[in-house]
């Protein structure tokens, strides 16, 4: 679920961070630009793990603020295709049911990746696996077994001005997470953990 990854970059420091220790400055720094912050093809950032090494500070020209290079290590939050997780049912809709953990928002389950005889119901906006005469409830804030199957990146690089921001709809309406994970709780031991832990 959680692996280390290493990254080189250019840390800048400005003058207001002068005062710190240079070591906690720079970690200051990493942990702002990238902590909550999805890499493409990498992951969820999730914390610094630790500093592999930094260069000499040089002064920028005109700005007074100190570039370090800097290599270092970070969690990154990016389970394996086949990874049996926790979540909680965030919401359900005829699509399928959308989950959510600690700190990660974007997983989805579609409808055909839960057991057969799971069928939606609209009036109570949930799903319910139906087997014989036993009617189990997907429930809003249960907390359920799921397995990743697969993931979607999605490109978070600006693509400049276009017609729709000149009085179109609004972006935000369509803006798409940078990274999902679907999921299946179609096998047995998966779905909500109660029915299995009775």
């Amino acid at each position: 679920m959680f692996i280390l990854t290493k990254i080189a970059d250019l840390v800048q420091i400005k003058a207001a961070d002068f005062s710190k220790p240079s070591i906690e400055a720079i970690e200051d720094n990493i942990n702002a630009k990238y902590a909550n912050k999805v890499l493409q093809k990498i992951g969820l950032c999730v914390a610094l793990y630790d500093i592999l090494w930094t260069s000499e500070g040089l002064i920028g020209h005109g700005t007074g603020e100190v570039n370090v290079n800097v290599e270092f290590r970070m969690i990154v939050f990016r389970p394996f295709k086949g990874e049996v997780m926790l979540g909680k049912i965030k919401s359900s809709t005829p699509s399928g049911i959308n989950l959510f953990t600690i700190f990660f928002n974007d997983i989805f389950i579609p409808f055909e990746e839960l057991p057969a005889g799971s069928e939606y119901s609209h009036s109570d906006q949930l799903w319910i696996w139906k087997m014989d005469d036993v009617r189990l409830y997907y429930d809003t804030n249960e907390t359920v077994r799921f397995q990743v199957i697969e993931e979607d990146w999605h490109d978070q690089t600006p693509a400049g001005p276009s017609q729709t921001s000149l009085g179109g709809p609004d972006e935000e309406e369509n803006a798409v997470a940078p990274y999902k994970i679907k999921g299946s709780m179609a096998r047995e031991g998966l779905g909500v953990c109660l029915w299995w832990d009775n």
